[in-house]
């Protein structure tokens, strides 16, 4: 993996440092223009250069700089497509199906897909970096770099459409155009990755939450608290992903076109099929000229023979391309179905964790409630003993009126006075907790 950031690392452009060196040369005043700034830097950031990390069919890697406007025209797609990919931007997880390209935005990879190569954008992110070996290693091992083997354009020519029957026209149920085996490693690093975050979230999850089932404390709440925020934010990623591939699988308009292999096939076959034709019109014109011209004569046979050839060319190509674009479709599908699969269990394990989230926090609840309700309880109870002790300061505020009375008199009136009250609260506090449980105000 160092070896690979070395060989990524992006090199010093010839351009900024001829431009250093220019910018830095004496003016006439015999003044360095432009001290104390970095034109070289400022020029860069004019310009939009970007380094990229592409990799070709052979499973090749090289750094590239490019701007912006040199990759619009290089991959034939708008700018806002091209912002998708911007690092200083956040966009949920994308995948696009251009004209000439496939638009890749998935969590950390973030590419630019061909017909016959990969631009990423160059980053010393793990994930990047294995994205980038595992491509090399699958494109080195399937011998990708066969096929795309020019024999010369002599020869290509001569072959014409037969030749790009042999380079993509692989019957091989397992064969899998270039574009498709590089979105198979985005969509793998992208399930792995989120399934990989889904895993440490379970693993900090359901120590913590029954942490907090038996000690419930601010700290612990608010531990909780955050693990909720992760796994809700995870989840809408998950979600996202999910969504995508979802939405490609019910679109075959889109996903037949992301097959660029076969429709850089089809540009290439008409190609060399006008030219082939252009080439009989010329050598019939040429064996034509000594040839009598009769003034009225019917249209030459060189002419219903280029229609014939055309309608049954176009025929051919129609019939098969449909063929083809059927069995793609088929292809794009079951590929994007088995990683449906991976991210949708991924998804309902972040699913099981929010409900076990919820009923931890339902438990939780119920506790509190119990507690309170036995505070209440508690309370309930102060509450009635206190109506009974205010009975005996009754009884002694109404004794201790300053006026005679013959009972202040008798020795033992004090004793029965507190026996009798006594006897009265004793029954006055029975009679409401009687009535407490016969309204099932607490257990008793």
């Amino acid at each position: 993996m160092a070896d690979l950031k070395e060989r990524l690392l992006p090199p010093k452009p010839a351009s900024a440092i001829n431009l250093r060196d220019s910018s830095y040369r004496p003016s006439a005043s015999g003044r360095l223009p432009f001290q104390g700034v970095d034109v070289s830097g400022l020029k860069k950031r004019g310009q939009g250069l970007r380094s990229w990390i592409r990799v070709d069919v052979s499973g090749n890697s090289q750094v590239i700089e490019v701007d912006k406007f040199t990759m619009m025209r290089r991959c034939d797609l708008p700018a806002r497509d091209l912002r998708l990919l911007d690092p200083l931007f956040v966009y949920p997880s994308t995948i696009l199906g251009r004209e000439k390209a496939i638009v890749v935005n998935l969590e950390q990879i973030r590419c630019i897909i061909t017909a016959d190569e990969v631009l990423l954008l160059n980053s010393l992110d793990s994930y990047v970096l294995q994205y980038v070996v595992e491509l090399q290693r699958r494109l080195q091992a399937a011998g990708v770099s066969e096929v795309w083997q020019s024999e010369g354009p002599e020869f290509s020519r001569r072959r014409g459409s037969r030749n790009f029957d042999n380079m993509y026209g692989n019957t091989s149920p397992d064969y899998l155009p270039f574009e498709f085996r590089a979105l198979e490693v985005a969509l793998e690093a992208a399930c792995t990755f989120l399934d990989s975050q889904a895993a440490e979230l379970e693993i900090e999850a359901y120590p913590l939450l029954d942490e907090l089932t038996s000690k419930i404390s601010t700290l612990n709440l608010e531990r909780v608290r955050r693990l909720k925020s992760r796994l809700v934010a995870l989840t809408r990623r998950v979600q996202k992903v999910r969504d995508e591939i979802e939405q490609l699988m019910d679109d075959d308009g889109d996903m037949a076109e992301m097959y660029l292999t076969e429709k850089k096939r089809r540009m290439e076959s008409s190609f060399y099929g006008d030219q082939s034709l252009m080439g009989y019109r010329s050598n019939d014109g040429a064996l034509s000229i000594s040839a009598p011209v009769s003034p009225v004569s019917s249209p030459p046979d060189s002419r219903k023979l280029e229609k014939c050839l055309s309608i049954a060319r176009s025929r051919h190509e129609s019939s098969r391309s449909s063929e083809s674009a059927q069995d793609n479709i088929e292809e794009l599908e079951m590929l994007l179905e088995a990683y449906f699969v991976v991210i949708d269990s991924t998804l309902n394990k972040l699913t099981s964790l929010k409900e076990y989230i919820d009923d931890t926090e339902d438990f939780i609840n119920i506790q509190l409630d119990n507690v309170r309700n036995q505070l209440i309880q508690f309370e309930l109870l102060l509450t009635t003993a206190t109506f009974v002790v205010a009975i005996f300061g009754v009884v002694a505020g109404i004794f201790g009126m300053n006026f005679a009375i013959p009972m202040f008199d008798d020795p033992g009136a004090f004793k029965w006075v507190l026996i009798i009250t006594g006897v009265c609260g004793a029954v006055i506090f029975s009679t409401f907790l009687w009535f407490f449980k016969h309204r099932r105000l607490m257990p008793l």
